[in-house]
């Protein structure tokens, strides 16, 4: 496989990862977190990384917004329900686990 199509398939992929996050709402970002160790948040970091990397000046809540598909205030207002206490517990002692045990 050539490079230009590696890059355009790796793109597509993002786009379909992209679309089906968007379309599961039901799927809140910590039960992202506590399953996968990353939510729509970190890809909205990992794209204004790879666009810094690039030159390319974004702002946060520009690449947020090309993750959830609208702003994130107004996702958040919409689809993002509390998180319960099992679901803050299982985070927290995940994150313990990635600090060593603190």
């Amino acid at each position: 496989m050539d490079h230009q199509t590696q890059i355009e398939l790796e793109a597509a992929t993002f786009r379909r990862l992209r679309d089906h996050l968007r379309a599961h709402t039901e799927v809140q970002n910590i039960d992202l977190m506590n399953l996968a160790d990353f939510c729509r948040n970190c890809l909205s970091k990992w794209y204004v990384a790879e666009a810094q990397e690039k030159g390319i000046e974004m702002e946060y809540e520009a690449a947020r917004e090309l993750v959830y598909g609208m702003p994130y205030a107004e996702w958040k207002d919409k689809h993002q329900a509390p998180a319960s206490a099992e679901q803050q517990a299982e985070f927290a002692a995940r994150e313990a686990a990635k600090r060593g045990g603190e």
